[in-house]
């Protein structure tokens, strides 16, 4: 044998070798996700931390646990089997009663649209009061090349000038699957896992023009096992043509492996804007409880956006974030959960329909339960700086030691997306002269301590601007997307809210109400503010803290 046949000899018998480690793991791993989790919740928020054992240690050692929320209240349907529609609980935690199987892997037929049995599952739960559903499957393959959108993941600057119908995602048929036998595919039509009927029912197009989460859904496939084999590292064929291409290849195992850990799918649409993104941090954060995920789940991002400031809560807040196009080939998840489009979450809805609904102490809740009252918007604030890793407590009852913290929430120029011109539209017209008159104001004002922070968010890190939401007593500013920070204050803080004439919506006002904070507003004939009003209605408020 010369020695260019035994080194041939040698790849190959090392590339089999590794093909036979890969089935071994991928067979032992497949014996374990075959069929859709239990669906059951916690009972007390403690165990997701400390004291519950998932049967992957592998999702363990990579996925972030729950933190301790003091205001968390159980998700479990069975501990609130009676959610009425329209209550606080419908509109802002577990209202999505309604069960849908519509693929059964332990069962030879499914109870919804015919058909199932194989190693796939898929369900869905509705909510009738937000008219919406969170869905989740398993054995879920994403063929990225049926997904027509740009990139996405780049940085602002590389993309300058892309039209926004570039990034939303076009789903063709097929661009997402989930395996089935051959027995359970005939019992659906034209391979199709959701009719139209289906989708009008339970995920209603509404008021949106592109839906692009129903489209998802309506993309999806059932299909056998034997397509899923190309997420299967099964590369190595024992020929000395191929052998060099075989080689090249092995770099590229990473992206055909499954995805084992439960991973949310999120679209976006105004991803740039932080109320709109907020309510996205809500549906992802809902449906992760929802479905009763025992850790934080990892996120593929399912549209073609650039990065922004914003992505660092996102990674705060789940295990990891990932673009779907930048897999380079099909990827399968043992476990996808589809989240809800933030416009179907009470935070918007609430612009629209009336919400009723007003904060109270979550342990107030647990004793009483009350319809018409929320701990859930302060639980969600908790976790977002739990997540950048801050203190979470109960509640503030006392005056920090370093004096009151009032932040002056400003509104600056920058560069959001790439149709933005970097300059933002103003809703105060002499907010500097305001700042600097109230900055004078707290030169003057010995009584107590009150430091005047200089709100200018643009140009902070998203864990600085939430230090500062949490640090802060009064939280002041012109109507416009910063003072949606406001949804991790803590229950003490007061929002002093300063109206122009043209934008006098009820956001802030709302997310104060929900959340259980004292909420006062200037309202503008225009919008020039007169600054010994602000300072008046400030020094009021201050007052009322002991100052």
């Amino acid at each position: 044998m010369n020695r260019k046949t035994s080194k041939l000899v040698k790849i190959l018998l090392s590339l089999f070798a590794l093909n036979s480690l890969t089935l071994y793991f991928y067979f032992s791993s497949d014996s374990h996700h075959g069929h859709p989790p239990p669906h059951h919740h916690h009972h007390h928020q403690s165990q997701t931390d400390t004291t519950h054992h998932h049967n992957s240690t592998h999702q363990q050692q990579f996925s972030k646990p729950w933190p301790i929320l003091p205001s968390y209240l159980p998700w479990s349907s069975s501990q609130n089997p009676d959610v009425k529609i329209r209550s606080c609980e419908a509109y802002f935690g577990n209202g999505f009663q309604t069960r849908l199987d519509l693929l059964n892997s332990s069962s030879p037929t499914a109870s919804v649209g015919g058909g199932g049995g194989g190693g796939g599952w898929f369900r869905c739960f509705y909510s009738q009061t937000l008219r919406s559903s969170v869905c989740e499957g398993g054995k879920v393959k994403m063929n990225v090349g049926k997904i027509r959108m740009s990139r996405g993941g780049e940085s602002l600057e590389e993309v300058i000038g892309r039209r926004e119908e570039d990034e939303m995602p076009v789903f063709e048929a097929g661009a997402f699957e989930v395996e089935v036998d051959a027995d359970g595919k005939r019992g659906f039509d034209g391979g199709r896992l959701v009719s139209d009927d289906f989708l009008d029912s339970y995920v209603p197009e509404g008021a949106i023009l592109l839906h692009t989460m129903r489209g998802l859904i309506a993309s999806i496939r059932v299909v056998e096992p034997q397509v899923f084999n190309d997420c299967v590292q099964m590369l190595f064929v024992l020929c000395g043509v191929c052998a060099t291409f075989i080689v090249s290849d092995v770099g590229k195992l990473a992206y055909l492996q499954w995805v084992e850990e439960p991973t949310l799918l999120v679209t976006r649409f105004e991803y740039a804007n932080l109320f709109h993104t907020v309510t996205d941090w809500y549906s992802a954060y809902v449906s992760s409880r929802v479905t009763g995920l025992p850790n934080r789940p990892h996120l593929v991002f399912v549209d073609g956006h650039c990065k922004t400031q914003l992505e660092e809560t996102w990674d705060a807040l789940f295990s990891s974030i990932r673009y779907a196009k930048n897999f380079s080939r099909s990827v399968c998840f043992r476990h996808a959960v589809l989240s809800p489009l933030g416009y179907e979450t009470a935070l918007f809805k609430g612009l629209n329909e009336e919400i009723n609904c007003h904060g109270a102490a979550s342990q107030d809740l647990w004793q009483s339960p009350d319809d018409t009252k929320t701990a859930r918007l302060s639980e969600f604030g908790e976790m977002i700086r739990a997540a950048f890793g801050f203190q979470v407590h109960r509640q503030r009852t006392k005056k920090p030691d370093s004096g009151h913290n009032v932040l002056f929430v400003r509104r600056e120029d920058y560069l959001a997306h790439p149709r933005h011109g970097g300059k933002v539209q103003s809703r105060l017209s002499n907010e500097q002269e305001v700042f600097d008159s109230i900055q004078r104001w707290v030169s003057d004002h010995l009584d107590c301590k009150i430091n005047l922070i200089n709100g200018l968010f643009a140009h902070m890190s998203m864990k600085e601007q939430v230090k500062h939401i949490q640090d802060a007593s009064v939280i002041i500013g012109a109507h416009g997307a910063g003072l949606t920070h406001i949804v991790s204050a803590t229950p003490k803080t007061v929002i002093l809210e300063i109206i122009s004439s043209q934008f006098r919506r009820p956001h802030f006002q709302l997310i104060a109400q929900w959340k259980g904070l004292e909420y006062h507003a200037i309202n503008l004939d225009g919008s020039y503010a007169n600054p010994t009003v602000v300072i008046d209605k400030l020094s009021n408020i201050m007052r009322s803290l002991g100052c």
